[in-house]
Parts: C-alpha cells; structure tokens; sequence
C-alpha cells in the first residue's frame, strides 16, 4: 500500500517509470479480472490496455482513496461491462477464468480434470446474475473490498455484501459438491 501511494506520487509529478511499475505489478491481476468478466478472449488484453490509458490521462490530477489494485480492477470491471454490452454476454459461454494465464506442466490428466471443473464454474459464474458474479469477480480475483466495490457502483456496503453471499450461495446450490477436496 506503501509502494502504491509512493507511485501514485512519483505518477502525478510525470514519472513514466512509475506508470510502466504500476503496469507491471498489477496487469496479470487485471487480465484474469478482465478475463473472468469477459468472454471476447481478444478482448481481455484491449480492456486493460484501455485501462491504463485512461488511467495514464489523470496524470498529474490522480488522487487514490483506497487500494490502487481494487481501484484498477474496478475500472477493468467497469470496461468490461461496457464491452459485454456490445457483446451480449449472455448469448456464450464465458471464458475459462479459472485457469492460469501462463500454462503449467501438469500432467494431461490432471489438465484435463482442472479443464472439467474449470467448465463447471465457468457455467455456473455464468448463470449469476450480473451485479453478484461482478462482485464476486472483484472480491476475489481483484482483491478489492467491498467498501471500494460499494462505492463504485453507488451501493451500500451491506448491498455489496449481500450480493456477493447470494453469489456464493448459488455457486454452492449449483456445483453442489463438484470441488470436493
């Protein structure tokens, strides 16, 4: 939290290296929040990309209340939804989400159950309605609390962490035992 307000510093004085910092420590985040939200595979790495466009034009005016990661992930969310819009989400599958953005050297059978499951959730985060799987998408892919979440979207506290529940426990209704340890 630290480093990020000593970015934000360096960022608004015109520090291109600060802006290339915060880049690289947050872009794998917000690919895998951009890529859980949307289902345009070309489209994940657009989203962030204009993210951090927009965020490079506040330079000198930008002033962080919160964490500069659920910040980003909000403003990723927030593209991606646009995006979806013009897409009709609803219409396909979403993308594999759960998978890592870099491939692993699993064995094939192990690929193939977590490519089973990974199915399964994205079916099931797919059937949320849209403000609880954006909520849930941001609490745990992107980190950001509920507060944040809160105020980005104009809700309350309590509303946020209210959809964020009814999200998990339709998750849980749906894959009812699927990811048994």
């Amino acid at each position: 939290m630290l480093e990020d307000r000593l970015l934000i510093v360096r960022f608004n004085r015109g520090d291109a290296d600060a802006l290339r910092r915060i880049y690289e420590k947050y872009k794998y985040d917000l690919l895998r929040t951009a890529a859980a939200l949307l289902n345009d595979r070309n489209g994940i790495e657009d989203v962030v990309h204009d993210v951090f466009v927009s965020f490079a034009g506040t330079v000198g005016s930008f002033k962080l209340s919160g964490s500069l990661k659920g910040y980003l992930s909000i403003c990723v969310a927030n593209r991606a939804r646009d995006k979806n819009r013009t897409l009709q989400r609803r219409q396909n599958p979403g993308p594999d989400w759960t998978k890592p953005l870099h491939q692993s050297k699993a064995r094939p059978e192990d690929s193939a159950i977590r490519d089973e499951l990974s199915e399964k959730l994205d079916d099931a985060m797919a059937s949320l309605p849209e403000e609880q799987s954006e909520i849930v998408i941001l609490h745990l892919l992107g980190k950001t609390g509920f507060r944040q979440i809160a105020g980005a979207r104009g809700i309350s506290v309590n509303t946020a962490l209210s959809r964020y529940r009814y999200g998990l426990k339709k998750l849980r209704s749906m894959l009812n035992g699927e990811f048994e340890k």
